[in-house]
């Protein structure tokens, strides 16, 4: 029986100390690995091609091309399995972090992140599971408040969803994490991870956090509704 590979990681920031952090972090865990480094969204693209990562820390702010832009061109590409991005950044930036999630990333972490919290989101996202923690879901979910009206949008992509798919999409816009939808449902989160696992095929979806995002920009759920 072969060993499991360790995740691979890139790392795409333009300051040199804070790749040399996150590097140290990754690499003091024999479960993960360093592939590259990027000082700048373009070379992200183009390492993430080379290297085929498992996961992307990606800065918003780089020079010539923006973490943004960059995760878009990483989630679109061909390649499978395709590189799960974490986006870095700090409370200031939501509105970037808002674009970045539409744009296909898996979520995001601050940079202030301890070590420990940096690493497990980097096997949680790895395992295939979206990294949008409740606290910060709710975060961004305050933001479509003070947000222009969500442009139109298709909403027939919903129709296929079941009763209690619809109801655990409600629940998932909301912040709720598994456990917290299981009570509300009175059911096991087993359960619920299946429902979730079932509403991103339907809706063909990466993962839980663009899930979040179509419920609001569809008007399917509402701030503050």
């Amino acid at each position: 029986m072969s060993e499991q590979q360790p995740v691979r990681v890139l790392i795409a920031d333009d300051q040199t100390l804070v790749r040399a952090g996150f590097r140290m972090v990754v690499e003091a865990r024999d479960d993960l690995s360093v592939v590259g480094e990027a000082a700048d969204g373009e070379q992200a693209v183009a390492l993430a091609a080379e290297q085929r990562p498992d996961v992307v820390l990606m800065d918003v702010r780089m020079p010539v091309m923006d973490g943004i832009e960059a995760t878009r061109r990483i989630v679109a590409a061909d390649a499978e399995p395709r590189p799960h991005v974490l986006i870095l950044t700090t409370f200031d930036l939501d509105q970037y972090v808002y674009e970045a999630l539409r744009a296909g990333a898996s979520g995001f972490l601050l940079k202030d992140t301890p070590p420990q919290d940096l690493v497990a989101a980097i096997r949680t996202v790895a395992a295939g599971e979206a990294l949008l923690a409740p606290s910060v879901t709710r975060r961004l979910i305050e933001r479509f408040v003070g947000l222009p009206a969500p442009r139109p949008h298709r909403t027939d992509v919903l129709a296929d969803l079941t009763p209690r798919e619809a109801d655990v999409l409600r629940l998932l816009a909301r912040g709720l994490s598994n456990r917290e939808i299981a009570d509300q449902l009175v059911v096991s989160t087993t359960t619920v991870k299946s429902h979730v696992a079932r509403l991103l095929m339907k809706l063909d979806l990466h993962d839980r956090t663009q899930a979040v995002v179509l419920a609001y920009e569809t008007g399917f759920v509402t701030p503050g509704g």
